[in-house]
């Protein structure tokens, strides 16, 4: 059985008026007893007084048969264990039973749900609500926080295996060579590669402006030791200058020779890349060697850390760009859903749509979260806490009981006296 929660501020202040009402409901019927026991030895001396004993003795009555009722609802009276008495402890399953029952068939059924929701303009009180900005700061803190939390849990050494997985499975496994051949041609047909070429070319040309030095001994060092130092600058110079004269023809003639060889190789490359086995083959070997399983691993792992470092650093930031753009975006989807009429129309269709597929599925599953949850919890303890709810008014029925009581038998009494001559 399941312990119910320790009582609450609530629960306590309904104890305080059971209790109260209790004593009320027993002291009207000390008083009738009272009034009954006076009245029934002085009868004799003031005739009178047998109206007021009927109306003493009719409240007695009417005030224990209540009691009898409302305590045979919670515990056997007076520890007797009389039959249909102790109903709540005794049927506490039936009750849940009945209850989940009850929920399930006026609660959960799919004219009910589908017919609360669809006079309910949902999209429209979400979206006035999420475009405020406050609204979706919060909604966004709130999710921030729950991100971190998650992430905090999640197992770096699982996450690395995750991304190598994916990595190897997406982007390592599968072959290089026909799709960089295909994107390739695509370049090449639409001469995409011009400008890379011209990029190159303007990077070597400056690189060769800036370090003539380095180009100094590139040719010199490579003549007999016998000819003269000066006729080895003039070479060396000579060189740099055909170099620099090449590179600059290169970059300011489209239809230059180099270019034409560097088209057709280019071409020819991304031919044999889709087509041919052996040139397929050797980048795969290649692709292979670059990522064997250390670097894969290396790879998934700082690719990880580093997402996950800046994950973690954005969403703890509130003015981290992330958070910012978050709150916009909510902020412009809350005000385009109370705005739009038709998209609010499609919003209430798919929730609607939704909590009926839900209910219609597991309607029976809900109303047996009642069921399960009542059959586990204590007898005693659910008792008392249902007569917390109940109670005080239950004992209204007791005073109640107690004054109707007294009338009737006073009424019987007078009746009786009027048509029965003593």
């Amino acid at each position: 059985m399941t312990t119910l929660r320790v009582l609450s501020p609530a629960d306590e202040q309904r104890r305080i008026a059971l209790r109260r009402m209790k004593a009320i409901a027993a002291a009207l019927l000390v008083v009738m007893a009272v009034v009954f026991a006076v009245s029934f030895a002085l009868q004799g001396r003031y005739p009178w007084l047998g109206y007021v004993r009927a109306a003493a003795e009719g409240g007695m009555v009417g005030a224990l048969a209540d009691w009898f009722a409302v305590t045979a609802l919670f515990r056997y009276p007076l520890g007797l264990r009389i039959p249909h008495t102790a109903i709540i402890p005794n049927r506490k399953n039936e009750i849940g039973a009945s209850l989940g029952e009850f929920v399930e068939t006026n609660f959960l059924a799919d004219d009910v749900v589908t017919g609360k929701l669809r006079s309910i303009d949902i999209a429209a009180g979400v979206g006035s609500w999420v475009a405020r900005p406050a609204n979706a700061r919060r909604l966004v803190t709130e999710a921030s926080t729950a991100l971190t939390g998650i992430a905090s849990l999640l197992d770096d050494d699982d996450m690395r295996d995750a991304i190598e997985a994916i990595a190897r499975r997406h982007l390592i496994d599968p072959e290089w060579g026909p799709p960089i051949g295909r994107l390739g041609a695509r370049i090449l047909s639409s001469g995409g590669h011009h400008e890379a070429v011209d990029l190159a070319l303007d990077r070597l040309d400056a690189w060769l402006a800036a370090n003539p030095e380095a180009f100094g001994v590139a040719v010199s060092d490579r003549l007999p030791g016998w000819v003269p130092s000066f006729a080895k600058r003039v070479v060396d110079d000579r060189a740099y200058h055909e170099a620099r004269t090449f590179v600059a023809a290169v970059r300011y003639d489209p239809d230059h020779t180099l270019r034409r060889a560097l088209d057709d190789y280019l071409g020819e490359l991304v031919e044999r890349l889709q087509n041919d086995p052996a040139t397929i083959a050797k980048l795969e070997q290649a692709k292979g060697r670059a990522f064997d399983d250390p670097r894969v691993r290396e790879l998934a792992e700082s690719v990880w850390q580093g997402v996950r470092t800046a994950a973690l650093g954005a969403l703890a930031d509130p003015d981290s760009e992330l958070r910012k753009r978050a709150e916009a975006a909510l902020v412009d989807a809350g005000s385009r859903l109370a705005s739009d009429p038709a998209l609010g129309a499609k919003v209430n269709g798919w929730v609607t749509d939704a909590a009926a597929h839900l209910v219609s599925t597991y309607r029976h599953d809900i109303a047996g979260v009642i069921t399960d949850t009542v059959t586990s919890w204590d007898a005693r303890e659910t008792t008392e806490k249902i007569e917390l709810q109940v109670g005080k008014d239950l004992q209204f029925i007791r005073i109640n009981g107690t004054v109707v009581g007294a009338l009737a038998g006073l009424a019987i009494f007078t009746i009786a006296t009027a048509l029965i001559p003593a």
